[in-house]
């Protein structure tokens, strides 16, 4: 069996043969990007619960260390534009400027928080303008921990009676582990302390490499653990490549050659979605790539990342009337729908209701 095949079996939602006729190919899993993030404040309990309510198949959460060393869920360690911590008189002086992979960022870090006082905040939308129905969430939920959403996650698949997949992504590996705080054993740690971790599949996402070769050497192939290489721009380079003055960027990586080299570590490829099907100058959705076959053909499933509701996002293609912070939720389905016809095996969406009528056929 190839890698992908096996891949596939593990994750395929329940599809069968009958008859000695050949399965059909699984449908693309739909995983829920930090939640169902344009309804609801991103890396919350409540995105969380309505992405699994909307029929999410897994739900993502980004993760940062506190200062001691707790792994919690936010896209970013900047927590400037996501909390209100601003509003916090006590943390005022804590403001300061931090270089982030290469990013001077000022804000506030959860690097120089404690659980306890980042337990103290509360999550804000962070595209208000874009998304009015998530801001009016504004100040309803707590930062979450890697433990609470585990218990959080089992806790919902029990009462459904389904599974419900883990998508962690780790954040800023090399930044990290230079301030003394490296994620991935805390992760592994957390994963192994819950049954449900133990069992449920659990993909583990970084655009870094050297994390992932490390976390290879933990989690074998044909476990519950996939790990997942995410791209990013092609003239990029992971933060891990930059630090040790390497050459290699995302363009070499998903070419044939670095998809092959790819294979010895990850079992998951997860580009950008016009990395896939570009955009003409219009805007508009041009031909597509070859990077899905090339994908399947080195033994790698496929992930793009990310499709979102609201015109400023969607292809013109498939854009609706309004202005360009108007949702188009038939074109979001339509557009996801161009992708799914390429054979990706997952993506990432901030509605996954609309995801999972464009993989159930609704509207």
């Amino acid at each position: 069996m190839t890698r992908r095949a096996a891949i596939g079996s593990a994750l395929a939602l329940g599809v069968a043969t009958s008859g000695g006729a050949a399965a059909p190919a699984p449908r693309p899993l739909v995983f829920a990007h930090r939640g169902a993030s344009a309804l609801r404040p991103e890396h919350t309990l409540g995105a969380y619960a309505k992405a699994i309510a909307d029929g999410a198949d897994f739900i993502e959460p980004d993760l940062v260390p506190t200062k001691d060393g707790v792994l919690v869920a936010r896209h970013e360690n900047n927590i400037a534009e996501t909390t209100d911590v601003a509003d916090h008189p006590r943390f005022a002086d804590r403001r300061t400027t931090r270089t982030i992979d290469g990013d001077a960022q000022t804000g506030w870090f959860t690097e120089d928080f404690t659980l306890a006082e980042l337990k103290t905040l509360r999550a804000r939308e962070r595209l208000g303008a874009v998304r009015p129905e998530s801001r009016g969430y504004d100040d309803a939920f707590q930062i979450v921990t890697l433990d609470e959403i585990i218990d959080f996650t089992a806790a919902e698949a029990a009462a459904r009676g389904r599974s419900i997949g883990l998508v962690p992504e780790l954040k800023h590996s090399t930044y990290f582990a230079g301030a003394g705080l490296p994620p991935e054993d805390r992760f592994l740690a957390v994963l192994a302390a819950h049954a449900y971790t133990r069992r449920a599949p659990v993909q583990v996402q970084s655009f870094e490499v050297a994390n992932l070769r490390y976390l290879r050497g933990k989690v074998p192939a044909g476990g519950n653990v996939r790990l997942v290489q995410l791209i990013g721009g092609p003239a990029q380079r992971p933060a891990d490549v930059v630090r040790a003055n390497g050459t290699l960027d995302y363009r070499a990586m998903i070419a044939p050659a670095g998809l092959r080299e790819m294979a010895g570590y990850a079992d998951v490829v997860a580009p950008n979605t016009r990395a896939l099907i570009p955009l003409d100058a219009a805007g508009r959705l041009a031909a597509p790539t070859t990077l899905v076959a090339d994908a399947h053909a080195a033994g790698l499933q496929v992930c793009p990342w990310t499709f979102r509701p609201e015109n400023r996002f969607v292809a013109a293609d498939f854009r609706s009337g309004g202005d360009e912070n108007a949702r188009s939720a038939a074109g979001s389905i339509a557009e996801m729908r161009r992708y799914i016809a390429l054979g990706i095996d997952a993506f990432f969406t901030d509605d996954p209701a609309l995801g999972r009528a464009a993989v159930d056929g609704g509207r």
